[in-house]
């Protein structure tokens, strides 16, 4: 071989080594996707996935040394394995979770099997680079890790600002599979077809076909998979559904038992309001916030508009900023005719500004204050709403009150969730406020607490501005009685959740997990 053919041959390989790379690496970020949406605790999915994955590499690399007797129709038969159980990963473990109650152990046996592949790609490789031209061990490793590294920095890049927010999960793991066979097959029919014989030839060509017939159509399958599989998740029928660059959004409606439209939505599976009865919810997160000055709101999450409805019912409200990271949410808010009809298109109101940002790197970049700040935040389940629930963040929160100013905070349910709902008043308090407690009833959600704080660190007073009224669940004396926990929920002696020390991750998904 010429020294101008082994330099192409050796780019070939190397840039293969590359391409199956990039398409590992996707292969690990879309089950740490898929399961942050599905089950939360981003961090927890991330350490079973990527631990799982790399110890069985480990094992891939050693069961990889007998197939260095037939590298090429080895690493073929690899890369096309791969490119089959990467690609429907995402599409299996749905599946899984949608229509049965199996879901980590599918996670462990897929996550297992890459890894096996993908530690077996390397040997393979090395024994195939060093049939184009011997050079040394170390070389020919630094060659090899070099296109192994580049390509896992294309594929964690594409992943999240290409694949994630263009093809979805489904298709986006279908497509890296696709890339993956021909990346595989490719190399070997063009240098290394001399290595096999005609009816391994045969086979193989075969077998690629298949499996480039099984992705196209899955591919072309998938919307009907998607919808059938998540209308299996959910009671009602699927009126809207979107997954976004944060999070899938669904929204269902049916009637209730009342004969009412029941419209409901849900962001990563979890219910966050119920037509029915929202106005329970967002009443008692509203208006005992607003009993005092508050000329100038502002409103993290919230981004259903409900919050903001309640609140431009005082009309001498100058100004509501909401702030809430998902701009799908916000515009669902805006243009989806049932929501706007149910927050009374509150979103578009000229007072009103819409941001959508994080609210933790948002509130660090402002320098005025507020009159009331509504944290309305969803449930802390996963790492990246945990940060909501830190002492940095109330603390961060409160320097932007005014000097009169109070803050409510969602606090989940006092009575499924007793110790997260009393770890968020720790939290609060070493942030150096006294909350004042309460919750109210919601039926889709069972009992639901808040806590109120106010700029001073006083413990304010709950009251009610009646002049606003009359409020369809409220009274100056249910509120009085909201403040009143039965014994077997009363406060709890809960350490504070920090940046460093999320312990109210784990306490959301241990309480929450048997409900």
């Amino acid at each position: 071989m010429s020294a101008r053919r082994v330099r192409l041959a050796r780019f070939g390989l190397l840039a293969t080594a590359f391409a199956v790379s990039a398409c590992g690496l996707v292969y690990e970020l879309a089950l740490i996707t898929l399961g942050a949406y599905l089950v939360g605790n981003t961090a927890k999915q991330a350490s079973i996935v990527l631990a799982i994955m790399v110890f069985a590499m480990g094992l891939g690399a050693l069961a990889a040394k007998p197939l260095r007797r037939w590298p090429a129709l080895a690493f073929a038969a690899v890369e096309l394995v791969l490119a089959l159980l990467g690609g429907f990963s995402v599409m299996l473990l749905y599946a899984a979770f949608a229509w049965t109650d199996l879901y980590s152990l599918p996670l462990v046996v897929v996550a297992a099997a890459i890894g096996l592949l993908i530690g077996a790609e390397i040997p393979l490789l090395m024994e195939l680079l060093q049939r184009i031209r011997e050079q040394a061990a170390g070389a020919a490793v630094a060659d090899l890790n070099a296109a192994d590294y580049l390509g896992g920095l294309i594929g964690g890049l594409a992943f999240p600002f290409v694949l994630l927010p263009f093809f979805g999960q489904i298709q986006g793991a279908l497509i890296v599979g696709a890339v993956n066979a021909v990346a595989g097959v490719l190399l070997i029919f063009v240098l290394f077809r001399g290595d096999l014989s005609k009816l391994a030839k045969q086979l193989l060509g075969l077998v690629a076909g298949l499996t480039a017939l099984l992705l196209v159509a899955a591919f072309a399958y998938t919307d009907k998979f998607e919808t059938d599989a998540r209308q299996a998740l959910y009671a009602a029928p699927i009126v809207y559904s979107e997954d976004s660059q944060y999070q899938q959004i669904v929204m269902t409606e049916s009637a209730s038992p009342f004969g009412e439209q029941d419209l409901r939505l849900y962001l990563n599976g979890d219910l966050q309001f119920s037509s029915v009865d929202e106005y329970r919810y967002h009443e008692a997160l509203v208006h005992p916030a607003m009993n005092g000055p508050h000329a100038n709101v502002l409103v993290l999450g919230g981004g259903d508009g409900l919050a903001v409805r309640e609140i431009l019912k005082y009309d001498d409200v100058e100004t509501v900023t909401l702030v809430d990271l998902d701009g799908a949410v916000t515009d669902l808010a805006q243009d989806f005719g049932d929501l706007v009809a149910l927050n009374e298109d509150s979103l578009d109101d000229p007072k009103v500004t819409v941001v959508n940002e994080d609210a933790f790197t948002w509130l660090r970049q402002q320098t005025g204050t507020w009159d009331v700040i509504v944290v309305d935040m969803p449930d802390p389940d996963a790492t990246e709403t945990a940060k909501l629930y830190s002492t940095e963040f109330y603390g961060l929160a409160g320097d932007h009150l005014a000097e009169d100013g109070r803050m409510v905070v969602q606090g989940g349910s006092p009575y499924f969730a007793p110790k997260t709902y009393w770890t968020i008043a720790s939290t609060l308090e070493a942030a150096g406020y006294e909350p004042t407690p309460y919750w109210v009833s919601v039926p889709s959600f069972g009992d639901w607490g808040f806590h109120l704080v106010q700029a001073d660190g006083a413990a304010p007073e709950l009251g009610l501005d009646t002049s606003v009224g009359p409020f369809q669940s409220l009274t100056p004396e249910l509120l009085d009685a909201a403040q009143v926990f039965q014994p077997d929920r009363d406060r709890m002696d809960m350490p504070p959740s920090t940046l460093m020390h999320p312990v109210i991750l784990d306490l959301v998904e241990s309480e929450w997990q048997n409900y």
